[in-house]
């Protein structure tokens, strides 16, 4: 372990090791990343702990300098646990880099099989008595760390004393069909509010998908594609992403000796934003997440797409109509276009065709759930279908839901304590 600090905080790193598969732990071991952060006032003292799980999948858990944001209002009362769930940040990484040392696409797709909400649930059940001495403790899940804290609801309640979700209760029987027949017509909403807000941009998109349908141009082996600036449209699922993506638009061309080219500003931008680098698990897993019955997903934005006709480029480009982004949607193409992605075509396509699924959700043991549950659902999540997530609401013994328009999606980063504050009172009956 090592330990040091920032200002207000102590952290030590810590570092565990866990089964690849858990019903075959003999086999194969990898190492799971948390980082332990409480008040340096209250260092020494025996305090509650609350593990956080990040949302996803594939992201590391959030880096924060000093008792910033919700953490800041975190340690006031627990000892934190920053887990970098498998795959991610510090944890035995899972990226076109590594994966080969699993051997062709066919072992890298059985190995990412282990790598979704009731691994990550496992995993945390190990570590738990290793910190807590057996005491149960607090989850707090924002969106895919959310649909993790209702598996561990499902699975293993005896480790949990409360658990707190913010963005993130998921469809408890929702194929990935239902999951994106549901998102488009909430994307399509998001588009029609931006336009809105940003008239301009309406021509500024149109101008742009023009360009990449004639031309296709690369930025650092990335290939912009009319496609790829449409899937821009997931900042506009968080608090002022309607603003970020107005802002990227309106440098989009600069005049050369050549003529009319996109700018290197604006292509750096989409190759950014783009980019799964960092987090791959994100692009492989995103639709093997839903899957929990012997169908496979089988790129289900993909087909579901086909049914939303108006979100088709090269028919707007046609008529007059305004070019509408899409977002949260993962697709075949993602692969071919993104140089971190490439490596990995095949096996995501094993990942795609793959079925067999485990359930992740034992309704019967939610509905008679006796831990303290607070959920925040934002009024019109694009990420995760408010629908939906009443629903499971409904389903889950006790859950209270703070149900609000304050927030979108990264209303955890956004709303920082206030929204922490919130759902302790929820789950401690104080509001």
């Amino acid at each position: 372990m090592n330990s040091y600090r920032q200002p207000g905080l102590v952290l030590t790193d810590r570092h565990f090791t866990v089964p690849l598969d858990h019903t075959d732990p003999g086999v194969e071991q990898i190492e799971v990343f948390g980082r332990e952060v409480v008040a340096a006032s209250r260092a020494g003292e025996e305090l509650p702990w609350l593990v956080y799980l990040e949302g996803g999948p594939g992201f590391g858990a959030r880096r924060f300098t000093g008792a910033e944001a919700w953490l800041g209002r975190a340690v006031k009362e627990f000892r934190v646990l920053l887990l970098d769930q498998r795959g991610t940040g510090l944890s035995t990484p899972a990226n076109r880099q590594t994966l080969p040392l699993r051997g062709g696409p066919r072992e890298q797709a059985d190995y990412l099989a282990h790598f979704r909400s009731d691994s990550i649930v496992r995993d945390c059940e190990l570590i738990r008595p290793q910190l807590t001495g057996g005491a149960p403790w607090t989850v707090l899940g924002q969106s895919f760390g959310g649909f993790c804290a209702v598996r561990y609801l499902s699975s293993a309640p005896e480790g949990l004393s409360a658990v707190l979700i913010t963005g993130g209760l998921p469809s408890l029987d929702a194929h990935a069909d239902d999951v994106y027949r549901a998102a488009y017509p909430r994307i399509e909403r998001k588009v029609a509010a931006h336009y809105a807000r940003y008239p301009q941009d309406v021509e500024r998109a149109r101008e742009i998908t023009a360009h990449l349908a004639e031309h296709r141009p690369e930025s650092a082996g990335h290939r912009l594609t009319p496609e790829g600036f449409q899937s821009l449209g997931i900042m506009l699922g968080g608090g002022n992403g309607s603003h970020q993506l107005h802002y990227l638009l309106e440098n989009a061309f600069v005049t050369t000796p050549h003529g009319t080219e996109l700018s290197d500003t604006f292509q750096e931008a989409v190759r950014t934003a783009n980019s799964f680098a960092g987090h791959p698990l994100y692009a492989l897993l995103h639709e093997a997440i839903y899957g929990q019955d012997e169908r496979p997903t089988d790129w289900a934005a993909e087909r579901v797409r086909a049914e939303f006709p108006q979100f088709d480029a090269a028919t707007a480009l046609k008529g007059d109509g305004p070019v509408l982004f899409t977002g949260e949607s993962i697709h075949p193409w993602h692969f071919d276009v993104d140089p971190a992605l490439r490596p990995l075509r095949e096996t995501a396509e094993l990942l795609a065709t793959r079925g067999g699924w485990e359930p992740l959700y034992d309704t019967e043991r939610l509905a008679a759930n006796e831990v303290p549950v607070a959920a925040a659902v934002y009024h019109d999540d694009m990420y995760v279908d408010t629908a939906h997530a009443l629903s499971t609401a409904a389903a889950i013994r006790g859950l209270r839901t703070w149900v609000t328009d304050e927030f979108e999606h990264d209303g955890l980063r956004a709303g920082g304590p206030r929204v922490l504050d919130r759902l302790l009172a929820l789950v401690r009956d104080e509001v």
